[in-house]
């Protein structure tokens, strides 16, 4: 009885599978070096979970801000940061689901800018690093930099965005993530370039003519950088950035120095305001400095890429700028 009954189940499962079942198993030699697929994230996905998922490591918690106080939410859908608006769950879940496809190729989406020594005599240089948008081997290069008022990093919405969409064009990139604070988050920015240049061969990139790309404190970040250059923050004798492209700060300041500049800012901007941002790139226009201003009607702070606004497709013209200094 125990025979016939096996052979009636052998026999089902032969019928159900109306030749779908495979002749045998797929060998190592077929399977070698073919990632896992995993279950994707969704909008529906827990913040934690992501930060907490193995394909990230230690460095999965500064996905998001270090600082609880700054950002609410469970879900991916749900993520709300301290002054930013129009943050968009879609480019959300693509960037995080990006990072993970990556690192489960094998390739390095993250690069300590100190070392153990340097982060031991001062911890808070353990929530620095930057994350590599990787583009064309051999393209130059671009860092991206978040605002938060220096009090956090904004990265998944003020330079994630901007860094994938930049190596979408072929283009090395990016997304540091700095302590807060004007002087630190400068120090490390300056870091981050001399990081760079040093393993420029390992990380395929051309260092000429790079770029610094920034939102509200990240903007200012890259101003600074440009007007001062590297070295005054200890990041050692580099040349300038190539452009500096900025959103939405109100910075006056600028010098004889400073690279061509590229700026947007929302015409409803309270934090930031677009007169300011013309003044300056008015008075840097009249040195003879190339620049390219534009302001966008209806947008307060903090709109990123600007998808659904009035300011969608802007980051295609501050590419096309960077391009014509390549030139």
């Amino acid at each position: 009885m125990k025979t016939l009954l096996i052979q009636i189940l052998l026999l089902a499962v032969v019928l159900s599978g109306c030749g779908n079942v495979p002749a045998e198993a797929p060998s190592d030699e077929q399977t070698e070096g073919v990632p896992m697929i995993a279950e994707p994230f969704t909008a529906e996905t827990l913040i934690r979970d992501v930060m907490a998922d193995p394909a990230f490591g230690e460095f999965g918690r500064l996905l998001f801000p270090v600082d609880d106080g700054y950002w609410s939410g469970d879900t991916l859908e749900e993520l709300r940061l301290t002054y930013y608006s129009h943050i968009d769950p879609d480019k959300t879940v693509e960037i995080v689901n990006y990072l993970k496809s990556e690192a489960q190729a094998g390739e390095t989406i993250f690069y300590d800018i100190y070392t153990q020594e340097e982060k031991d005599a001062d911890p808070a240089k353990e929530d620095t690093g930057l994350f590599f948008f990787k583009g064309e081997p051999g393209a130059k290069f671009a860092v991206c930099n978040a605002g938060g008022a220096f009090a956090y990093v904004g990265a998944m919405h003020d330079s994630f965005p901007h860094a994938l969409e930049l190596s979408k064009q072929g283009y090395n990139s990016f997304a540091l993530i700095y302590r807060p604070g004007a002087q630190t988050a400068c120090e490390d920015l300056a870091r981050a370039i001399q990081f760079i240049f040093e393993h420029a061969e390992e990380l395929e990139v051309d260092t000429g003519c790079y770029s610094l790309w920034g939102g509200s404190a990240g903007a200012r970040m890259a101003a600074w950088l440009g007007t001062y250059g590297p070295a005054i923050f200890g990041g050692g004798d580099l040349p300038r950035p190539g452009t500096v492209v900025m959103q939405y700060t109100g910075l006056g300041e600028y010098s004889e120095a400073d690279p061509p500049t590229y700026a947007c800012v929302g015409d409803q901007d309270g934090i930031a305001i677009w007169r300011v941002m013309q003044a300056r790139l008015d008075a840097m226009s009249a040195l003879g400095i190339d620049t390219e201003f534009h302001v966008y009607e209806g947008l307060g702070h903090g709109f990123g890429l600007g998808a659904g606004t009035t300011a969608e497709g802007w980051i295609n013209d501050a590419i096309a700028f960077w391009e014509k200094q390549m030139e």
